[in-house]
């Protein structure tokens, strides 16, 4: 989903028609409190990623300043920021991308251009979002599944893997049973792809 936050209600307008004729998902918003409104009350993140198209210029909250308060709550991995400015100028866009921009437009800019990187930045957020999950998963394991899963990871069998942590056989099947259950796969193999 890419999310448009800019004062002008023409530009908002024209990126959301440039959005539709990529086939890209987006909403609007007419000001950073607005986007941060709705980031407090029913966010979630899309499927097929997330992207903001920030304007840096608005009243009130800045563009800059909604950047600082994601970067803060360590979001802009998952969402992306692109930074849109009709008064941008070198420092202000190496600044940015120093602390975490995704990339940096000034207007007029090219449609074509700027839907390439919105489209590069739905990919990393999905892929932002696909290694959380991982971890989120990773972070339910006990100590002891977690050494099994390392074990498990280099190939072992269940009798090496009980030999080498001095635990019965039987244990490492239920610790097996668990790591599956909780990283939500169903064989080693799987395992294996979901971690490389």
């Amino acid at each position: 989903m890419l999310h448009i936050v800019d004062d002008e209600e023409v530009l908002r307008d024209a990126l959301l028609w440039l959005a539709k004729s990529r086939n890209i998902a987006a909403k609007t918003y007419a000001s950073g409190e607005a986007f941060l409104a709705h980031l407090e009350a029913d966010w979630h993140f899309a499927p097929e990623g997330d992207c903001l198209l920030l304007d840096v210029r608005m009243a009130e909250l800045s563009g800059t300043a909604l950047f600082d308060i994601l970067s803060a709550r360590q979001l802009t991995q998952r969402l992306p920021v692109i930074f849109l400015t009709g008064h941008g100028d070198v420092p202000m866009a190496v600044d940015s991308l120093k602390r975490g921009a995704f990339d940096f437009f000034e207007k007029p800019f090219n449609d074509n251009a700027l839907m390439d990187r919105v489209q590069e930045a739905l990919h990393m957020s999905l892929q932002a979002g696909a290694a959380f999950i991982v971890q989120t998963r990773l972070n339910t394991l006990s100590q002891r599944e977690r050494e099994v899963l390392e074990l498990i990871l280099v190939g072992k069998m269940n009798k090496n893997i009980a030999d080498e942590l001095g635990i019965s056989m039987r244990t490492v099947e239920v610790h097996r049973a668990n790591i599956f259950d909780k990283m939500q796969i169903k064989s080693a193999v799987e395992l294996a792809g979901l971690l490389k």
